[in-house]
């Protein structure tokens, strides 16, 4: 799967959300699968609501990419993923973390070539620790695109 990513692309991933609160937690489930891809050469981290505590780690990686995925309210279907640009993180909805992922998206500009925030469009954010199977397969449809290099194919919200 890893073999069509660019060899020198180095790509780390934050996963932001709650994952006692269904949906929010897709983030955190993402990263936990890319974990379990040992070979793809993608630093995944799971940062639950704290995605600030893992600045220090992305600025010594300093990552050709850096992708945060998070649940995000984008009045889409449960499951619809969307890349989101950073004039826009705030109404999408994103970040109810926290901090502030535009806090975040700023403070760790120079640390990365390339930040990608992408949002996956919850059904529930109430109480309870499973996702929904829409957000369920979009965040194993998100693995893929991220372990093949191809999330530029991910609609702008």
């Amino acid at each position: 799967m890893s073999s069509s990513r660019p060899a020198a692309l180095k790509t780390a991933v934050l996963g932001v959300g709650n994952p006692l609160h269904s949906d929010d937690g897709a983030g955190p489930r993402l990263t936990d699968l890319l974990s379990c891809e040992k070979e793809s050469g993608i630093s995944a981290f799971n940062c639950g609501t704290a995605p600030e505590n893992f600045t220090g780690v992305i600025r010594k990686l300093h990552p050709d990419l850096l992708i945060i995925a998070d649940a995000s309210l984008m009045n889409e279907s449960p499951g619809a993923l969307r890349r989101i640009p950073p004039e826009k993180i705030t109404d999408a909805a994103v970040g109810t973390h926290m901090l502030p992922l535009s806090h975040l998206f700023s403070y760790l500009q120079d640390c990365a070539d390339t930040i990608m925030v992408i949002g996956i469009q919850p059904a529930s954010l109430e109480d309870g620790d499973e996702l929904s199977p829409e957000v369920e397969d979009a965040v194993r449809r998100l693995k893929e695109l991220i372990l093949s290099g191809k999330t530029e194919s991910i609609p702008v919200f």
